[in-house]
């Protein structure tokens, strides 16, 4: 490893986690990088360069923070080389792959190759005469006062279903345990290839959400009855659609890679921070062999 970036937090305190990446770099001779926005917070010698440069020049891209980290450090590694290490400040993160006072192994890990890269799909939306793109998902939204979410869904140029909701949601896996898991929808193992659509307190008789095949092609056109709504990329607003407005999302696998050092699966993951519980019906233990 030659180079790594750092992506930080805007709030939270980072400054022992960029010590420690400082200081294990210094003794490796690796370049660290970071935007001088972000480093103006602290004291530190990494050395300050464009958002765009960053996910250029790095090896490594470290998210120091949380989920909404780790996903704007994925946008910054967009197309880039360099995997993304997910480091945890704080609150415990989904995404994360590891705490502030185990970077140093996680970096000495990396460095020496002992580690496994997690592709992660992204979903390019147009609005308009631009393109946006998530890594968690694509929501168009009612505004309050403005009416619901009145929303068709085209698959592959043809008419599937129509939903009258608070929302409409198109995610993707890495973003099915946030919004769309709220909303009803499905976990889905990252290394499923698919987008999800799910409606979010949907008004219609048809409820149900759907999984589609990342290669069709997707389309939601607003329906005359639907009030403006809000596009969240993100969670983040990316601007507003009315009736009349189409927007076209395609999949793109392997946008961005993670960093996976096997300390943990997924699906523990999941069931760690979604709180999962079995059914009241099942004991919390069998013995070995039962048939359950």
């Amino acid at each position: 490893m030659h180079s790594a970036g750092l992506v930080l937090h805007p709030r939270r305190d980072s400054a022992a986690a960029v010590a420690a990446v400082l200081d294990w770099a210094a003794s490796r001779q690796v370049e660290v990088l970071g935007i001088p926005e972000e480093l103006s917070r602290l004291s530190c010698a990494a050395v300050g360069v464009s958002p765009a440069e960053l996910g250029r020049r790095a090896d490594l891209l470290v998210s120091l923070g949380g989920d909404g980290t780790m996903l704007r450090a994925m946008r910054l590694a967009d197309g880039q080389r360099a995997p993304v290490l997910g480091v945890n400040l704080g609150k415990l993160g989904f995404l994360a792959e590891v705490d502030v006072p185990d970077l140093p192994g996680a970096l000495s890990a990396i460095d020496g190759h002992q580690f496994t890269l997690e592709p992660r799909l992204a979903v390019d939306a147009v609005l308009g005469d631009r393109t946006v793109t998530a890594f968690n998902d694509v929501a168009v939204v009612r505004v309050p006062g403005d009416g619901s979410a009145v929303v068709a869904v085209r698959v592959a140029g043809h008419d599937f279903v129509s939903y009258a909701a608070d929302a409409v949601i198109v995610a993707t896996p890495t973003g099915s345990t946030a919004y769309s898991f709220s909303a009803g929808g499905p976990i889905t193992s990252p290394a499923v290839e698919a987008l999800l659509v799910t409606p979010a307190a949907p008004h219609s008789a048809y409820s149900r959400g759907v999984v589609l095949s990342v290669h069709d092609t997707l389309t939601l056109e607003i329906l005359p009855t639907s009030g403006r709504l809000a596009v969240e990329v993100d969670g983040e607003v990316a601007g507003y659609v009315v009736p009349g407005d189409r927007i076209e999302l395609r999949g793109r696998p392997a946008a961005a890679r993670v960093v996976r050092l096997g300390a943990t699966t997924f699906y523990q993951r999941a069931r760690r921070k979604l709180r999962l519980t079995d059914s009241a019906e099942i004991p919390a233990s069998w013995p070995e062999g039962s048939d359950i």
